[in-house]
């Protein structure tokens, strides 16, 4: 069952658009959960969003996308 890859909630006080500066990993290859996966810079800071279970990522989005809280970025599977 695929498991969704979101912009958490609560990850920046703002309601700001914020940008996915970069893919730490490949777009098919494993993860583990709470690794991190993705960098997105909201207002020249950087957070990094964990994989939220072990498998497969597959990106939705691409690196300068722009994205807000609660986007669905990726999928583990």
């Amino acid at each position: 069952m695929a498991v969704e890859v979101r912009i958490p909630a609560d990850l920046w006080e703002e309601d700001e658009e914020g940008v996915i500066t970069t893919w730490l990993t490949d777009d098919g290859a494993a993860v583990g959960k709470g690794r991190a996966i993705a960098t997105v810079m909201v207002k020249k800071v950087e957070f990094d969003i964990p994989a939220p279970a072990d498998g497969t990522l597959i990106m939705l989005k691409k690196a300068d996308d722009v994205v807000r809280k609660g986007d669905v970025i990726g999928r583990i599977e």
